[in-house]
C-alpha cells in the first residue's frame, strides 16, 4: 500500500505542487494495490482538491484509491459534485457535536 498525506491546504494555489509530490508518491511504488490518501491534516481546501483527487484517481489506473481521515466538508463537496462515485472510498471524519451553552 502507498500512503500521501495532504497538506494542510490544497488550493488553486497549491494543488500543481501537490499533485506532483502525490504522483512521486505513487510511482515510486508501482505494485502497489492501494493507493491510500490521508487527509487528517487538511483544513484549507476549495474544489481544485477535489480536481487533484480526480487526477490521482486517474493516474492510479487499476489501483484502488482511498482517502481516509477527510474532512467531511471534502465529502459533501464530492457528493455535492457528483464525483464521489469516481474518487474511490472516502472516509470521512465523524463531525464534532455542536456544543450548546
Amino acid at each position: 500500500m502507498t500512503l500521501f498525506v495532504l497538506p494542510a491546504s490544497v488550493t488553486v494555489a497549491d494543488a500543481g505542487t501537490v499533485v506532483r509530490q502525490a504522483l512521486g508518491a505513487l510511482r515510486a511504488e508501482p505494485t502497489a494495490h492501494v493507493w491510500e490518501v490521508d487527509a487528517v491534516a487538511l483544513r484549507d481546501f476549495d474544489s481544485s482538491c477535489l480536481a487533484l483527487l480526480l487526477e490521482l484517481r486517474r493516474q492510479a489506473g487499476e489501483r484502488a484509491l482511498r482517502v481516509r481521515s477527510a474532512p467531511p466538508r471534502l465529502a459533501h463537496l464530492a457528493t455535492a459534485y457528483g464525483l464521489d462515485f469516481a474518487l474511490g472510498e472516502i472516509v470521512a471524519v465523524p463531525s464534532e457535536p455542536e456544543r450548546h451553552s
